[in-house]
């Protein structure tokens, strides 16, 4: 008798079952070894990133894989909304996945019917060669598909604040997560997110998602914001990334044995000490 398989619930369940924020951080490094670290630090998810990183096919699968012994819930991002992307992205086994840039409805309905099978979208059928359907052995895949598979589209534009409405009653997404640095810099404040417009703007969002029911996440890495959007009530956010977690630390502790007068003094001349 043929092995059988259950996939894990989705991120969209995780996130209907749960009474908090789910907390989570990025994995952009490119290192297995690193996504394992922050998929074991007691997470809610972890953001697999393929659109700021050097993370391809075969390395984004190895991140799923050093994921897969431990209860945080892997969210791939996709460089882009494009079909081929998003089937081979599946293929792969990401169950979750979460599409950037998405400015209109008409954008985030051709993402939804990358995700489905036909006639309901426009998904390639090789599952049975592929690790979403673990090869043929999660029963009635094809059939099913859509119910194994959660879509986060992330607003990050003036364009899709102002399309917010209609992008959330497209059907088939799950949750829009908000990037409040692209924000900004469409705003006309690039490197200033915490900028009271553009944070009017992220606010807007976030109560129309919960006005629509829709469950919504934020992006904030600086600790008072993501507190700040939990009191709000969203559902999700993540709050630091693996290379900006390692930049800031390994600067801390070099600083804690730096001299204050050797501060501003060419790397050979502090080497003695």
């Amino acid at each position: 008798m043929p092995a059988s398989i259950t996939l894990p619930p989705t991120f969209r369940e995780h996130l209907d079952a749960s009474p908090d924020a789910l907390i989570g951080l990025w994995s952009c490094a490119g290192s297995q070894i690193i996504t394992e670290i922050v998929a074991s630090s007691g997470c809610d998810w972890v953001l697999v990133d393929t659109e700021h990183s050097p993370l391809g096919l075969e390395s984004t699968l190895a991140q799923l894989y050093a994921m897969s012994a431990y209860a945080a819930t892997p969210v791939v991002r996709v460089p882009y909304g494009d079909t081929v992307v998003i089937k081979q992205v599946l293929d792969l086994g990401a169950q979750n996945l979460l599409v950037p840039m998405v400015d209109s409805a008409e954008q985030a309905q051709r993402i939804v019917e990358a995700t489905r099978y036909p006639s309901a979208g426009v998904r390639g059928v090789g599952a049975a060669l592929a690790r979403s359907s673990r090869w043929n052995r999660v029963g009635e895949y094809l059939a099913n598909a859509s119910d194994t598979i959660s879509l986060t589209v992330q607003i990050e534009s003036v364009r899709a604040v102002e399309a917010i409405d209609e992008i959330l009653a497209v059907e088939g997404i799950d949750a829009v997560f908000i990037g409040p640095a692209d924000l900004a810099a469409s705003a006309g404040h690039l490197g200033n997110p915490a900028d009271a417009e553009v944070q009017r703007l992220v606010e807007h969002v976030i109560e129309r998602a919960q006005d629509a029911g829709m469950p919504v996440g934020v992006n904030a890495f600086v600790p008072a914001d993501a507190q700040r959007y939990i009191d709000m009530g969203v559902d999700f956010v993540a709050v630091g990334a693996d290379v900006a977690l390692l930049a800031r630390s390994t600067e801390a502790i070099v600083q804690q044995f730096r001299s204050p007068d050797a501060a501003g003094s060419p790397a050979g001349e502090r080497a003695s000490y």
